[in-house]
């Protein structure tokens, strides 16, 4: 709406001004007449400017665009009321015209960038289906309840997240996470907020409230983020408060001190004061304090549009110099997940002892009874179990259809005398034996990520000199993962606290870059908090570690890393190269201004057109 009334402001001034001049030049009318001719062009197109302006004195706010513009403009329209000076009427139309072109390409590029982040609002529903009583009621999101069962109908989106009572389905998460493929939920799965629902119904049991849920933390951290600025922005807003004082008093002196030395000052004053009101239109720096924040504004939009939730602009700054990367290691390179990756038997066969494991194991919760029966779940099979003792940390004895089978560690088996084989593969190691014969080993592991490698190559080839893994597990496990995935070091065998003294080393012995940590667990949060950027897994990850965090992966994927680090170095290219550019034509521009060589009109175009180029290549980083 504003940009509609921004250009019905500019083509009826344009008009006017046309209309003006053209009468101008067929008619001969004293200076006043000239102004009333010219007036009714100014006003329509200067008007809002001038209400700003005033707006801002009262308010004790000097020296800003809207006001070296009014001072320049009625300047320049009283300037022909001086003797021998020429009429400026049409140069100063022209100038707030071109100021005001300006203002509208500046209104119709934070309108894209504002329209590409806030689709994100329309990942969360105001309204959901509850089942109450038996029967399907349309209620606020906000005051449905944790526990309470959900209807999701296919075309909806999810508003809530929670856990799938009944129903199969396929869900679109691409506008949550950036993942094109869909993904299919069933019952017992969990679902977060913001997912697409494609095929079937879906009956939910909220797990979170509404304000809590997935969907609505992006939409508060998104909202948030324009409040944390970065060091280029604040460097720009430091500049042009210094920068707009200096040049109204350089433009000052310009006005009075040639004429006084001249000897002739009526004579030389309205030439100086021309060239001094030139030199102020040329002095806003708009092409800096516009296109520097909608830099990063884009790009904060065009990383939530990956699933990269960067939480401020000061983040963006501090990912483009990111120079060490540590990982923690259990669920953010690895899937947290055990599973059997080999299976050595020695006197059998491979079947044969996951089967006499599994049944050995069969009334246990630990995680590697739960991974070995996943790997042979046809367990059900007839057979016997019976006189299970357990001896915990190291192994279960049980007799499996008469027969005495021992599943455990090294030090099971050499508790009851049974001498077992090495392997050479790194894990957990599962021996089994029958009747004090040795049969083979099974192994367990953390299974690493897909794209964990991808994502360390990736740093590199994003500048990033060094990568590091830190984790609470065996120094053995530790050095496998890291050579997988190609960290340049890991450290071993440290309790939360470790590492944060691990983290607080690096950053000791970082050089001019930032260090960056990347966790998912709860008791990376203090972790993330220290780090120069935390960032977290945050489909998968901890409540705590997305609140500690600075920036939030929503697909769980460690190769976002990368890709936030590219990101960010893109944003800081584009605002550098505004920055530079900008202040090398307003310098150029301003000493043409001083000596006369730049007519005000030509001054204007030179400063609008720098601004509107700044913010065209500003709009470059709402391209993923």
């Amino acid at each position: 709406m504003e940009t509609k009334k921004t250009v019905i402001k500019i083509i009826a001034s344009a008009i006017l001004l046309a209309a003006a001049f053209i009468t101008d030049r067929l008619t001969s009318f004293p200076v006043w007449a000239d102004l009333l001719l010219y007036l009714p062009a100014y006003l329509v197109v200067g008007f809002g400017v001038l209400k700003e302006c005033a707006e801002n004195i009262v308010h004790g706010e000097l020296l800003d665009e809207a006001f070296l513009m009014t001072v320049a403009t009625v300047g320049a329209l009283c300037i022909g009321f001086l003797p021998g000076a020429e009429p400026q009427f049409a140069e100063a139309v022209f100038v707030m015209l071109l100021f005001n072109v300006g203002e509208l390409f500046e209104e119709i590029a934070e309108g894209r960038s504002r329209r590409s982040v806030m689709a994100i609002m329309e990942l969360r529903p105001d309204v959901c289906d509850v089942l109450r009583d038996g029967k399907t009621v349309s209620v606020p999101c906000e005051e449905i309840a944790v526990g309470e069962t959900v209807l999701v109908k296919p075309g909806e989106r999810i508003a809530i997240d929670g856990l799938v009572l009944e129903g199969a389905s396929t869900l679109d998460a691409a506008a949550l996470t950036g993942e094109s493929l869909p993904k299919s939920v069933s019952e017992g799965d969990s679902v977060a907020s913001g997912c697409l629902n494609l095929s079937g119904v879906l009956k939910l049991k909220t797990t979170k409230p509404f304000g809590e849920s997935t969907a609505s933390k992006i939409i508060e951290l998104v909202e948030n983020a324009s409040e944390k600025k970065s060091k280029s922005e604040t460097m720009v807003k430091r500049f042009a408060r210094v920068y707009t004082p200096a040049v109204v008093a350089l433009a000052v002196l310009a006005a009075v001190v040639p004429p006084l030395i001249s000897g002739d000052f009526a004579a030389a004053f309205p030439e100086w004061l021309k060239r001094a009101l030139t030199f102020l239109i040329v002095s806003c720096p708009c092409a800096l304090v516009i296109s520097v924040p909608l830099t990063f504004f884009s790009g904060i939009g065009a990383a939530a549009k990956k699933g990269i939730l960067i939480k401020g602009s000061e983040y963006v700054d501090a990912l483009s110099r990111a120079e060490t990367v540590v990982f923690d290691k259990t669920g953010t390179l690895t899937k947290g997940v055990f599973e059997v990756t080999a299976v050595h038997p020695e006197v059998c066969d491979e079947k044969s002892l996951l089967h006499l494991a599994v049944h050995v194991e069969s009334f246990s919760t630990h995680p590697i009874a739960l991974s070995l029966r996943q790997a042979y779940p046809e367990s059900d099979d007839g057979c016997e179990v019976a006189d299970v003792e357990e001896t915990v940390g190291r192994g279960v004895k049980a007799k499996v259809n008469g027969e005495t089978v021992l599943v455990g560690n090294d030090a099971f088996m050499d508790l009851y005398g049974v001498k077992w084989s090495k392997c050479h593969k790194t894990g957990t190691i599962i021996h089994v034996a029958k009747d004090g014969e040795y049969l083979g080993h099974i192994v367990i592991s953390d299974v690493t990520k897909e794209d964990s490698a991808a994502a360390v190559s990736g740093l590199k080839s994003a500048g990033v000199l060094k990568t590091v893994m830190l984790t609470g597990d065996r120094k053995e496990v530790a050095e496998a993962v890291a050579k997988e995935v190609g960290v340049d070091e890991s450290r071993a065998e440290l309790m939360p606290g470790g590492k944060v003294d691990e983290i607080e080393k690096l950053l000791a012995e970082k050089e001019k870059g930032s260090v960056v940590f990347v966790g998912d667990g709860i008791n990376d949060a203090p972790v993330l908090a220290r780090a120069d950027v935390g960032v977290a897994m945050g489909a998968m990850g901890s409540d705590a570690a997305v609140e500690a965090a600075d920036v939030v992966l929503m697909d769980d994927k460690p190769s976002g890393v990368g890709l936030a680090v590219k990101l960010s170095k893109r944003v800081i290219k584009i605002a550098t190269e505004n920055i530079v550019f900008s202040i090398a034509v307003k310098v150029a521009v301003l000493l043409l201004a001083a000596f006369g060589f730049a007519p005000m009109w030509l001054a204007v175009f030179a400063d609008v057109g720098v601004t509107v180029l700044a913010i065209l290549n500003a709009m470059r980083a709402l391209k993923a």
